[in-house]
């Protein structure tokens, strides 16, 4: 039998340790730290610790990622903390969310070159209910000057300019900036950084 390929996020995520932590994102834990309910997508969420998270305030997470290991490490850490969270192994170039039948969407850190970062945001539009949340956090195109986390390639980088033009028409912002922060998340990310939190409901 010929074993599959390893991706690159397999490799990443292919030790013990959680790479980033088993701790939620901090910009998420201050977003969404009262109970909730309804369905969340985390998408690109890795080894799953904001899943977990979410699903252990109340929600119905389901944790996308194209990494086999990463989803596994999620159902794990969901076990550990005596919670549900459904993962499902795609390539977000091929996932799609059914219209309307999401209340909340999560991304964080996922970085990936525009085109297909507005293919995945259309389809959270989609897939949102009126109403319904997109919470973001990830690294701005400053990052590059950090260096402390993040891809090295300023296409895979966010602006807000960028994120007005892709979505702003769609969403009601609560929170929609650039800021200068510490992040300590595990041994990939760890320093100061430059990045931009987005917290929004989709408009009527």
């Amino acid at each position: 039998m010929v074993k599959p390929k390893l991706t690159m996020w397999d490799e990443v995520y292919g030790q013990e340790e959680y790479v980033y932590g088993k701790e939620p994102n901090q910009f998420i834990k201050q977003s969404l730290n009262s109970k909730g309910t309804g369905r969340v997508v985390c998408l690109a969420e890795g080894e799953g610790r904001n899943a977990v998270y979410l699903a252990g305030h109340g929600y119905e997470v389901t944790a996308v990622d194209s990494s086999a290991i990463g989803a596994a490490k999620c159902k794990a850490l969901a076990e550990e903390r005596g919670v549900n969270v459904k993962t499902v192994i795609a390539d977000l170039a091929d996932y799609q969310h059914d219209p309307e039948s999401l209340d909340g969407v999560l991304m964080v850190f996922g970085h990936f070159p525009r085109p297909l970062r507005q293919h995945i945001l259309t389809e959270a539009v989609k897939g949102l209910k009126k109403g319904g949340f997109l919470a973001m956090e990830v690294y701005s195109k400053e990052q590059l000057k950090y260096g402390t986390g993040g891809p090295p390639v300023p296409e895979m980088l966010y602006s807000l300019d960028e994120l007005q033009k892709d979505i702003g028409q769609y969403f009601d912002f609560e929170i929609f900036r650039q800021i200068e922060r510490e992040v300590v998340e595990g041994t990939k990310h760890d320093g100061l950084a430059s990045v931009i939190q987005v917290y929004g409901k989709k408009r009527a």
